[in-house]
């Protein structure tokens, strides 16, 4: 392949709502263990620490429980702003996610 080559944009295809809550699943199941993993840490740890993952983790199981909601309801892949496609490679790294790149800038 050439270097000159130009890259494709973004798919903007949608994921399948098979393929979305199996991601999705993935992520619920990895958070709910990395949530065991910190309930299971000796008193050795740093409280504040702990608690503030805890926070993070619980946080990103409602953004996922939100997103399966979606994935029922055929909005999962639509940004929440704009209502625009999300790309397919965004969702493949981080499934749970309402909004385009462009939108989450703007929140931030």
């Amino acid at each position: 392949m050439s270097l000159d080559t130009p890259q494709a944009g973004p798919r903007l295809e949608r994921l399948s709502p098979h393929e979305a809550r199996e991601r999705l699943e993935h992520e619920r199941t990895s958070r709910a263990t990395q949530l065991q993993a910190i309930d299971e840490t000796g008193p050795d740890t740093e409280e504040g620490v702990m608690s503030a993952q805890k926070d993070t983790i619980q946080r990103v199981l409602t953004e996922i429980e939100a997103a399966l909601a979606r994935v029922e309801d055929g909005s999962y892949g639509i940004c929440r702003s704009c209502s625009e496609p999300i790309p397919v490679e965004r969702l493949e790294i981080l499934p749970y996610t309402p909004y385009c790149v462009p939108c989450q800038r703007n929140a931030a």
